[in-house]
């Protein structure tokens, strides 16, 4: 049975970097990630070098959960990483949690981070098998299955000839589908991001330093400045003697149109445009588009207040908060009771009645996936009194899934996949359906839309795919047991990349 408390995109990953000699760059990194932490909440993890050697510590959970002031005050250095995980290539375990690791022949260690997902990693595991590199094994461990660590491997193997910086030089330019990366050894800072920019990567000054991370939240937390986006096919190192930026390919931008929707935070500034005034400019203009008689217009909080504002200031109709959000739900481990389970959504809002009562009602929400949250959501209005329920959503009708690092359902589950507007409408029990239309929503970023990645929304991917036998979140977990004579090579059902070019 589906859960209607997980009904979501998820989000993919935190990624936080810091250069910082004399302050306590694991305490840096830990606020950078507390300001990350709404991109993912799988796992975390921090390292850090000291001139001599890379310590790294990582757990399953939340950054707060994973790290106390003694694990913090063990880990001490110059330079950090730190990373946030919501898996889109590998299962959720502890050796997928990030900061990879590696040493190589010649004693000098690597840590890595990454946001997105690459497209060719079987390319990848090819090339680490014929490079006869040894990644069954990490400290007497399961390895981990995902991209992120055979960049990890192939990285530190290429720099034991060419050193990190001419390896990172060489490897990035083979690395094909979006990567915002961090990653140190014992002295310096890199930060790479791919050539359309898909995933968000900032550079900050500290007084004393420093820092990269994937949102300028994470820059205002750790009190540095924002300097500038680090571009599309940026390489950039940093240590004693400074900042250099080196380019490994031709920028050509597309960035995520997602993160404008939903993934980033309301106070991250993108391509210095403001997410919040986005997010409000989007409402604007889903009334504009599909306006409707009605006495409140209420957002499903948190993604959905932004544009829940901009539509009431734009059809007049007056704004309300009617719906009231645990702000203690987060992901969690624990599976849900089938008693707990059919309550659903309650899980995580509840209605004001008294707002409620009596009224018709225009719901703003971020985003329909399966439709399960929104199901349940009308239902539970017209339980608690209202006359009439109009759902307005602030992004097209998701119909492809992402490669780039966003876990959405299925192809086949998505309910736009299956259904036009007015099937969709009906499923929901709603008395009215409006998307805002993606020539809108494009203008509500003011980027070109030649800039940016609206792939989920058009089926149009940017960065070519590999053939649908070898892409998935699973995929090094079924190729590694078909190379080792266990199985075949065989992707589980139910992620959504799986599919996506093969259907219709």
């Amino acid at each position: 049975m589906n859960d209607t408390t997980d009904d979501r995109p998820h989000e993919e990953c935190g990624v936080f970097g810091v250069w910082a000699p004399g302050e306590e760059v694991a305490k840096l990194s830990f606020y950078g990630l507390y300001a990350l932490q709404h991109r993912g909440q799988e796992a975390a993890g921090i390292s850090v070098g000291d001139g001599r050697q890379v310590v790294v510590y990582k757990d399953l959970g939340l950054v707060s959960q994973v790290f106390d002031e003694q694990v913090l005050s063990s880990l001490r250095g110059h330079v950090a990483i730190g990373h946030n995980r919501y898996s889109t290539t590998g299962s959720s375990n502890w050796e997928n949690a990030q900061p990879s690791f590696r040493t190589n022949s010649v004693g000098t260690s690597l840590s890595m981070a990454h946001n997105g997902n690459l497209v060719n990693t079987a390319d990848l595991l090819a090339r680490v098998q014929e490079l006869q590199l040894t990644r069954s094994k990490n400290n007497g461990a399961v390895g981990a299955t995902n991209d992120s660590d055979l960049a990890c491997e192939l990285l530190s193997h290429l720099s034991v000839d060419q050193g990190i910086e001419g390896a990172a030089m060489s490897l990035l330019p083979t690395l094909k589908g979006a990567f915002s990366l961090v990653f140190h050894d014992e002295t310096t800072l890199y930060a790479a991001r791919d050539p359309h920019g898909v995933r968000p990567l900032v550079l900050g000054r500290l007084e004393r330093g420093w820092v990269v991370a994937s949102e300028t939240a994470a820059l205002d937390i750790t009190g540095a400045s924002f300097v500038r986006e680090v571009e599309p096919g940026e390489l950039i190192a940093i240590d004693a003697e400074g900042l250099r930026s080196q380019r490994f390919a031709a920028p050509d931008p597309k960035g995520c149109i997602f993160e404008y929707v939903y993934i980033a935070r309301p106070d991250m500034t993108i391509a210095g445009r403001s997410v919040h005034a986005t997010r409000v400019e989007i409402g604007r203009k889903l009334a504009e588009e599909h306006p409707v008689e009605a006495d409140l217009v209420i957002p499903v909080p948190a993604s959905g207040t932004p544009s829940a504002i901009g539509y009431a200031q734009a059809s007049g109709i007056p704004y309300g908060e009617g719906l009231v959000k645990n702000s203690y739900v987060g992901r969690t481990f624990i599976q849900p009771s089938q008693t707990i389970r059919q309550l659903g959504i309650r899980l995580k809002l509840n209605p004001l009645r008294d707002v409620i009562r009596g009224k018709r009602l225009v719901v703003v929400d971020d985003s329909i996936v399966r439709g399960n949250t929104q199901r349940a959501l009308v239902r539970m209005l017209r339980e608690a009194g209202a006359l009439e329920v109009h759902v307005r959503i602030s992004s097209p009708p998701v119909k492809w899934p992402c490669f780039y690092g966003i876990d959405f359902a299925t192809r086949a589950e998505l309910i736009a996949n299956g259904l036009d507007q007015d099937g969709i409408r009906r499923s929901l029990g709603a008395d009215s359906l409006g998307y805002v239309s993606l020539d809108k929503l494009v203008a509500a970023t003011e980027q070109p839309r030649s800039r940016l990645c609206a792939a989920c929304f058009d089926g149009k991917y940017p960065i070519p795919l590999p053939d649908d036998a070898l892409i998935g979140k699973h995929l090094l977990e079924g190729l590694e047991k078909g190379v080792s004579g266990q199985a075949e090579p065989v992707l589980p059902s139910g992620y959504g990349a799986e599919d996506a070019v093969r259907r219709p």
